[in-house]
């Protein structure tokens, strides 16, 4: 295979096709290790991709058995987590920029055609039609959020090509023609907060404000940021920050102190994907407000999940300094939003993998275990699997998107800083934090 690290030739010999799992036949270093573990997982976006569509299917599961039949059912935000890490493959020569900007043109003419209102995608596409797939009876229509996570990946493809040849200039344009598309003052409906579904059958009647503190920090930087639609500082303070109720008081665990309230979770943190899904390209390192430093928010987080399952209260087999991370993720029941206090004895591998940004150290010693001492148990062809638990001998052979989405990307952002700095030098993104009262790097 053409562009692949020799180190992986030498690894894997013949098994370096993602559709096969890999078998580690000698110690790697940490740097060999993160290769492996970024490639494969790359490879969920690339190789895995729908094939009409060019999108993350909302799951791939090895077994092929799928709930419903929907194995061409992709996602809007799980694509939009992915896309640094298509960038990064780029940087490591991995894939050409001529295959990459092949992609995601069929990735933007699928989303210019497929269901949208007011410029907002639904949470579930059909990959091969285009038309919404109902993510809940109510939710068949626009996803604020999820478009958000999908808009924050493709802004950093923007900037990425902006300046090349006419190919990928066109590819910024077409980017910034959805980008602007996007109506955020809809969903306000008049108030001074923004709000998460609209239904073209149902209206507001999921009526889910975006309060804080969870994963939908974003969602407001973008809505201030835009160009066309921008939403007021009041709706991020007033609605957002629930008008500084979402500061905290004795909260936080360990010796690590949370400054903000998270929702329904407020003493020891939410689940891990809250410190990823919006710091994907919106670099916590020196991020500030009124309310909180979020990236000593994150690493608190991080290490009251990692203290948490080191103390293991329940006696967990496995748990330690070498295996910790709890996020939402498949479980023993199907699919849970594990934390701390909410630990069933599941591991995910996503909240450590995707918290090496904020605890490099911890996390490598994780992403060793996993992938040495468990191999091919929780490591296949799109890298590590979802979740895994020697507990209750848990090995579900399964991806999801918003798992391996944020794994790839944070990965890239450790080594290189590359979706960071790509979207922290937008324009309109310092327009966006400086209206909501932000410094940043």
């Amino acid at each position: 295979m053409k562009n692949l690290p020799i180190l992986i030739l030498l690894l894997f010999g013949s098994c370096v096709q993602a559709e096969k799992t890999p078998r580690p036949k000698v110690i790697l270093t940490d740097e060999q290790l993160l290769d492996t573990v970024q490639y494969y997982t790359f490879q969920y976006f690339w190789k895995g991709a729908e094939p009409n569509s060019g999108m993350a299917p909302e799951r791939i599961h090895i077994d092929g058995v799928y709930p419903d039949n929907d194995a061409h059912i992709i996602t809007t935000g799980g694509t939009g987590m992915g896309l640094i890490g298509i960038l990064g493959a780029i940087e490591r020569g991995w894939i050409s920029r001529q295959e990459a900007v092949g992609r995601f043109d069929t990735m933007l003419t699928f989303l210019e055609k497929a269901d949208r209102w007011n410029g907002i995608w639904p949470h579930w596409l059909d990959g091969r039609t285009g038309r919404v797939k109902p993510f809940s009876p109510k939710d068949d229509g626009a996803d604020l959020v999820e478009s958000a996570f999908l808009m924050q990946g493709l802004l950093v493809v923007r900037e990425y090509f902006k300046s090349g040849n006419e190919s990928e200039k066109s590819i910024a344009a077409r980017i910034d023609k959805l980008w602007k598309e996007m109506d955020w003052t809809f969903h306000t409906q008049g108030k001074e907060v923004l709000y998460w579904h609209w239904s073209p059958r149902f209206g507001w009647e999921m009526n889910f404000p975006l309060e804080g503190y969870n994963e939908c920090l974003i969602a407001y930087v973008l809505a201030a940021a835009s160009p066309t639609h921008a939403i007021s500082s009041q709706a991020y303070h007033q609605g957002w920050a629930r008008s500084g109720g979402i500061r905290a008081t004795n909260s936080g665990g360990y010796g690590f102190p949370l400054q903000l309230r998270h929702n329904g979770a407020e003493q020891l943190g939410g689940p891990l994907f809250w410190a990823h899904y919006s710091y994907l390209s919106l670099n916590p390192k020196g991020l500030k407000d009124q309310y909180a430093d979020y990236w000593q928010e994150n690493v608190n987080q991080t290490l009251i999940n990692r203290a948490w399952c080191i103390e293991n209260q329940k006696k967990f087999k496995g748990y330690g300094e070498n295996l910790w991370g709890l996020t939402a993720s498949y479980s023993i029941n199907f699919y849970d939003a594990h934390r701390a206090g909410n630990d069933t004895g599941v591991i995910s591998p996503t909240a450590a993998v995707s918290s090496i940004v904020y605890t490099p150290e911890e996390s490598l010693k994780v992403i060793r275990n996993l992938y040495e001492n468990y191999g091919e148990k929780v490591f296949g062809p799109y890298g590590f699997y979802d979740a895994m638990s020697p507990e209750h001998n848990f090995f579900p052979q399964r991806y999801l998107a918003i798992d391996q989405g944020p794994m790839v990307s944070m990965i890239e952002n450790y080594r290189s800083d590359l979706g960071w700095k790509l979207f922290m030098q937008i324009p309109e993104i310092q327009n966006g934090l400086d209206r909501l009262g932000f410094s940043y790097q």
